[in-house]
């Protein structure tokens, strides 16, 4: 046989084999769905496809908005000293939580000592000079009514009494302000809270105009979290405000996932901010275990209603094309039909339905790209197979 016939030969087995294979895999494969003998080819429920669904539920859905905020110390204070001198003692450490009225620092007293005695001998001789003028004043009372001075001499002595009793009383403002510039030396927490990092060491002169203080203190139990939500919303917000009720907030991390804590509303701006069409909101934390602090970012979702007994499903089941809104409901007969839906409020993988849809009807959430109206399903679990 010729090189050229035999080449010939070859390639004509080839396509044979060729066609042979394609028919195979396209028409007579075991796992191919064939058509039943009852059935017309075109027809929509052809073949059975194998679906995941979900029945739909009916329960309470609260309604939430969502915002973003960030965490501020109820009272915030720098810790500065009101009168000047020697810093001779600390009496905290760096990060403690400390009390109302606790000692913080104490700064050197003895000029302030001694400004008081110095005040208190003042007073002494200023009211013997006043009581001595009394005893005269007595005395030429009793010679005008025996007419033995002058009337002047007599008014001159009480004008003196008037002007030492001033004295006196001047003597007495100079020794309560000395007491209280002495108290001013014992620099104390004025409400419960943490430190932070110290300011100053001791053995510094420190003064009252001194800027950066000795340290700062904030109250972080409670604590509070100002927020926005957009404009919009704030109809919502304000009905229920108006109505008495407590608005519930939960304040979650950055990434959203885990909650922090949780608190209610508190208060409300009086303006909306021009720029950004937003309006400032403000929670109260109980922060007990100290999971929020100050200053830092935080999600924050608060329930502003709750739809009672409301029909709900997954969001994975909603579909939107041409008709709208629609879902893919599995019928007693196993095949499935389109039905337009209005739908309600959602929130993470659940949403609601006000109309379309009754509770414990199942509704396809998985294997939808396969699906027309009519079609024949077969249902299994997400992580199962289909029966053969």
């Amino acid at each position: 046989m010729k090189p050229r016939n035999l080449k010939l030969l070859l390639i004509g087995l080839a396509v044979i084999l060729s066609i042979m294979a394609a028919v195979y895999f396209v028409e007579l494969r075991p796992d191919q769905p064939q058509q039943r003998i009852d059935e017309k080819p075109g027809r929509p429920d052809f073949f059975t496809v194998a679906v995941v669904a979900e029945a739909a539920g009916q329960g309470d859905f609260p309604i939430y908005l969502n915002g973003l905020g960030t965490v501020t110390a109820l009272n915030t204070a720098t810790i500065r000293s009101r009168v000047d001198g020697e810093l001779i003692r600390v009496a905290f450490q760096e990060g403690q939580t400390v009390h109302e009225g606790d000692l913080l620092a104490e700064i050197d007293p003895r000029p302030f000592q001694a400004q008081l005695m110095q005040a208190e001998g003042q007073l002494l001789r200023d009211e013997a000079l006043l009581k001595n003028a009394q005893i005269d004043l007595e005395r030429y009372q009793t010679l005008l009514e025996q007419d033995s001075i002058a009337a002047q001499q007599t008014a001159t002595q009480e004008a003196l009494v008037r002007q030492y009793r001033g004295t006196v009383e001047t003597d007495r403002g100079l020794i309560a302000d000395a007491k209280l510039q002495l108290t001013y030396t014992r620099i104390i927490a004025p409400f419960t809270g943490r430190l932070g990092l110290r300011l100053v060491d001791k053995g510094n002169i420190i003064q009252a105009s001194d800027v950066d203080g000795l340290v700062v203190l904030t109250q972080i139990q409670p604590i509070t979290v100002v927020f926005t939500l957009p404009e919009t919303d704030l109809p919502a917000v304000m009905k229920r405000l108006r109505a008495g009720e407590t608005l519930p907030i939960e304040a979650y991390d950055r990434s959203g996932n885990t909650r922090l804590s949780q608190g209610k509303l508190v208060a409300v701006d009086n303006q909306i901010d021009t720029a950004t069409g937003t309006i400032r909101l403000k929670a109260q934390f109980d922060n007990k275990d100290h999971a929020l602090f100050p200053n830092q970012f935080v999600n924050v979702r608060m329930t502003v209603d709750t739809l009672r007994d409301i029909t709900i499903i997954p969001a994975s089941a909603v579909q939107r094309g041409t008709p709208g809104t629609f879902v893919y409901v599995v019928k007693e007969d196993k095949t499935v039909s389109a039905r337009p839906l209005k739908l309600g409020p959602s929130e993470a993988e659940k949403v609601t339905v006000l109309e379309g849809l009754n509770p414990g009807e199942q509704v396809v959430i998985d294997g939808i790209d396969k699906l027309r109206e009519g079609a024949r399903v077969e249902l299994v679990n997400r992580d199962a197979q289909p029966a053969p």
